[in-house]
């Protein structure tokens, strides 16, 4: 499935969780794309699979061509290890890897697979660097929409709807969007707040209660001070969110609820691009799915709200722009 409700379940440890996985139920729905998938399970596999799958995501197209014996010989592996490969990210076997590829290649335009695959060189001209950045950046906000579970979505929003109080918790880059999903909250009245600080993070966390939600951004699902207040948030009662881009991170550990991103981040697309994009996405389609559920509430907060910060505007007269002067050649004599 693409996006996780974690229950009892979610506190067993990811090396468990992945061997309940059988074939076709890697833990992700392949419809999204099974480059998104090798991409997003790639910090959780063993040494020799991560060698298989960065060939793949290296070159999806020749991968699709090769044997299974060509494969394993340039990764410097065995056919048994990349056929563990496959069901490790929810395939069969090798035959059905290379039709997944097969169809992800011709999916997509020449142009766009070779943006997807190279990283922004330090001798890229200013042109290049710009369209890596403008489609790298998309695919963020595209994939991520497709991989979202909408049935986790509205269970999250039903959660938000009904709660007290809402914590939100992100450090870096993740802090950025904890901030603006507290200011899209406030505008339509719901009780939130963001605690960037560690500190204040885990000592708001220790006061949630049964009916409160939490909710925790991390690209990585690793960050530790995330983390230890949503682990903090749940241990009181609360409804736990996390908002990663990999589903067997730790955070999920400590979430009921797991929403997932798709963001690929290179040597120079660094956790605050792509990865917050992506957060942004999934922030978006929560804020305005909650909206809708009372929309005439929701206009007169954010009419209120919005008439509110217009007064917080510069108002000028509006002055007339004197005229150029005409070029001496041109003017009348």
């Amino acid at each position: 499935m693409t996006a996780e409700a974690v229950g009892s379940g979610g506190r067993t440890s990811r090396r468990r969780r992945r061997e309940r996985a059988g074939p076709g139920q890697g833990g992700l729905d392949l419809d999204v794309g099974i480059l998104i998938t090798i991409r997003s399970l790639l910090p959780d596999l063993a040494p020799v699979e991560q060698r298989v799958a960065q060939a793949v995501l290296d070159d999806p197209g020749g991968v699709a061509w090769r044997s299974i014996s060509e494969l394993a010989r340039s990764c410097g592996t065995s056919a048994t290890s990349v056929v563990r490969f496959c069901r490790a990210v929810g395939l069969r076997g090798y035959p059905e890897l290379r039709l997944a590829l097969a169809g992800a290649v011709a999916h997509d335009h020449a142009a766009a697979v070779a943006a997807a695959s190279s990283d922004i060189d330090p001798g890229d001209d200013p042109v290049t660097v710009t369209k890596k950045i403008a489609y790298a950046d998309a695919a963020a906000v595209t994939e991520t929409a497709s991989r979202l579970d909408t049935s986790i979505l509205v269970n999250v929003v039903d959660s938000l709807a009904a709660a007290g109080r809402i914590d939100i918790y992100g450090v870096g880059a993740s802090g950025f969007v904890a901030m603006d999903l507290q200011m899209k909250l406030q505008r339509i009245a719901k009780p939130a707040f963001a605690w960037p600080d560690p500190h204040m993070a885990i000592s708001s966390a220790a006061l949630r209660r049964p009916g409160d939600v939490a909710v925790g951004l991390s690209h990585t699902g690793t960050t530790v001070d995330t983390i230890d207040a949503l682990a903090e948030a749940r241990a009181h009662g609360a409804t736990t969110v996390a908002v990663t881009n990999f589903p067997w991170s730790p955070i999920t550990e400590v979430a009921d609820f797991t929403l997932l991103t798709a963001a690929r981040e290179t040597a120079f697309r660094s956790g605050a691009m792509t990865s917050r994009i992506a957060q942004l996405t999934v922030v978006d389609c929560l804020f305005v799915m909650l909206a809708q559920r009372d929309l005439p509430s929701t206009m007169d907060a954010l009419e209120r709200t919005f008439a509110a910060a217009q007064a917080k505007r510069v108002r000028r007269p509006r002055q007339p722009r004197p005229l150029a002067p005409l070029p001496e050649s041109r003017a009348v004599r």
